[in-house]
C-alpha cells in the first residue's frame, strides 16, 4: 500500500508508518547475528574475533550507501513535497548510479588496504590470515552493499517501506540458508560464511533495481540519468552525517578492538563480538525509527507545515524516550541468555561477556536521542548540524572515553565508555535541537481557529 507523506500522523499512524523501516534495520541485524551465531559455534572463537576484527573495514566503505540514501532521499522528499515529482526522479536515478560507482572505487580500496589495516589492529598469526579471508570474500560485493544500505531509506522515500523490508528478509534469508549450508553441510568454514553474507549483500542490493527499473506503484522509478553535479553534492553533503557516523562508529570498534587485545586479549575481542551482534539489534530499533521517519519531516519541511514538523518532532522524542527505558531493562535482564548463545561452550568466557554486557547496556538509556538527532537534521537538509552530532557523539566523546576510562577503571571503563560517550551526545543533540527550533519552523504551535 502507497503511503501518503501528504496528512497528519498520529503516534499510531507515525508508528505504523516507521514500523517496515524498523523490522527492516532489527533484520538486518539479525542476519548479522546469525552469521555470529555459526561461525562462533561451528568455526571458533578465532574466526569470531576475525569477522569481528575485519567489519569495522567493511562497514567503512558501506556506509557511502547510508551517506546516499540518507541524503538523497532528504534531497528527493523535499522536492517531492515542493510539487516537482519529475525532478524528483531525476534526483534519485542519480543517486542510485553515483552509489554503484562509489562502491566499485572502494571496493578496489579496501582490497589493497586490508592486509596493512588489519596487521596495524594487532592481528597477527591465525587470526591475521582468518580476517584477511574473510575480508576479502565479502568485499567483492561492496557496491550491492552499498545499495542495500542506500535503499533501506530509499524505499519509505518512495513510499512503499514494506518492500524494503521484504528486501532485506529475502538478503537475510539467503544469508542464513547459505550459512548452514556452507558452514555445516559443506564444511567450508569461514571462507563459507564470508560467501554466505556476500551472496546475501548481492540479493539486498539487486532486487530493489529490478524493481524500481520496472513500472510500479511507488512514488519513484529509476529513468536515465542525467548528470548533475548539483544535486549529487546536495545529496552527499546531507547524507554526510551517516557517513560520518557510521565510519566514526567503525573507526571506534577497531579502537575498541586494539584496546581489548591490549587489557585482555583475545578473548575480549570474543565478547565485544557479542555484545556488538545483540547489541546492534537494540540500536537498530532506534536507527529503524529515525530512518523511517525521516523522509516524513523533510516532505513536511518542503511544504512548509512547520505544525505537523514539531508535531512529528515532538511524537518522535516521546516514542525514542519510551523505547530506551525498555531496552535498558531487556538488556539488563537478558545478557546472560543472549551471551549463552555465541559462547555458551565456553563458562568463563561467557561469565565475562554477560558482565560486560551489563555495563555496557546502561548506554541504551540515552542512545535513541543522539541517533534520532543526527536524522532529524539530515532530514531538514542540515548535513553540517547532523554531522557535528554524528562526529561528536563517536570520534570525540567516545574514542576518547574508550582511551582515557580503562587508565582510571582498568578493563571495565572499555564497556563504560559508550554510556559516557551517549549521555554527552544526548545532551549536544539536545542543544542543537532546542538552539534551532525557530530557524526551521518546528518551533511553532498550530494556530488555533
Amino acid at each position: 500500500m502507497l503511503q501518503d507523506m501528504n496528512r497528519h500522523f498520529t503516534m499510531g499512524g507515525l508508528i505504523k508508518f516507521t514500523l517496515p523501516t524498523i523490522a527492516m534495520m532489527i533484520f538486518t541485524s539479525l542476519y548479522n547475528v546469525v552469521d555470529g551465531i555459526f561461525v562462533s559455534n561451528f568455526v571458533g572463537k578465532t574466526a569470531l574475533a576475525a569477522v569481528n576484527l575485519i567489519w569495522p573495514l567493511i562497514m567503512i566503505f558501506a556506509s557511502v550507501g547510508l551517506m546516499m540514501g540518507a541524503g538523497g532521499s532528504a534531497l528527493i522528499a523535499k522536492t517531492r513535497g515542493e510539487g516537482d515529482d519529475a525532478r524528483a526522479n531525476r534526483y534519485f536515478s542519480l543517486v542510485v548510479v553515483f552509489t554503484v560507482l562509489l562502491g566499485l572505487v572502494l571496493l578496489v580500496v579496501g582490497q589493497v588496504v586490508m592486509v596493512d589495516a588489519m596487521a596495524l589492529m594487532g592481528a597477527g598469526g591465525q587470526l591475521l590470515d582468518e580476517t584477511v579471508v574473510y575480508g576479502r570474500i565479502v568485499m567483492a560485493a561492496l557496491p550491492f552493499f552499498a545499495l542495500q544500505f542506500a535503499f533501506q531509506t530509499l524505499f519509505s522515500t518512495a513510499g512503499k517501506p514494506i518492500y524494503g523490508f521484504y528486501v532485506i528478509v529475502a538478503a537475510g534469508l539467503t544469508n542464513a540458508v547459505l550459512d548452514a549450508l556452507f558452514i555445516c553441510g559443506f564444511g567450508w568454514g569461514l571462507p563459507g560464511a564470508a560467501i554466505a553474507t556476500a551472496l546475501g549483500q548481492v540479493v539486498g542490493g539487486v532486487v530493489p533495481i529490478v524493481y524500481f527499473c520496472r513500472r510500479n506503484s511507488s512514488f519513484l522509478r529509476l529513468t536515465k540519468p542525467r548528470w548533475e553535479w548539483r544535486p549529487i553534492g546536495k545529496a552527499c553533503v546531507n547524507g554526510v552525517s551517516e557517513l560520518v557516523s557510521n565510519v566514526a562508529m567503525s573507526v571506534v570498534a577497531m579502537l575498541y578492538n586494539f584496546q581489548l587485545l591490549s587489557y585482555i586479549g583475545e578473548d575480549g575481542v570474543a565478547a565485544y563480538s557479542v555484545i556488538g551482534y545483540t547489541a546492534m539489534i537494540f540500536s537498530a530499533i532506534f536507527m529503524g525509527y529515525a530512518t523511517g521517519a525521516s523522509p516524513l519531516m523533510s516532505y513536511q519541511y518542503g511544504a512548509k507545515n512547520h505544525a505537523e514538523m514539531r508535531s512529528i518532532l515532538l511524537k518522535s522524542l516521546a516514542f525514542v524516550g519510551s523505547l530506551s527505558v525498555v531496552m535498558f531493562v531487556a538488556a539488563e535482564c537478558l545478557a546472560p541468555a543472549l551471551s549463552a548463545i555465541f559462547v555458551g561452550y565456553d563458562p568463563e568466557l561467557l561469565e565475562f561477556t554477560a558482565n560486560a554486557y551489563r555495563i555496557y547496556a546502561v548506554a541504551f538509556l540515552l542512545m535513541g536521542i543522539p541517533i534520532y538527532g543526527s536524522a532529524f537534521f539530515t532530514a531538514l537538509n542540515n548535513g553540517l548540524v547532523s554531522a557535528l552530532i554524528a562526529f561528536l557523539r563517536t570520534m570525540l566523546f567516545e574514542c576518547g572515553a574508550v582511551l582515557l576510562l580503562p587508565l582510571v577503571l582498568g578493563p571495565d571503563g572499555i564497556w563504560c565508555s559508550v554510556f559516557v560517550a551517549e549521555a554527552a551526545a544526548a545532551v549536544i543533540t539536545v542543544l542543537f535541537i532546542v538552539g534551532l527550533r525557530n530557524v526551521y519552523g518546528y518551533g511553532r504551535k498550530a494556530a488555533r481557529k
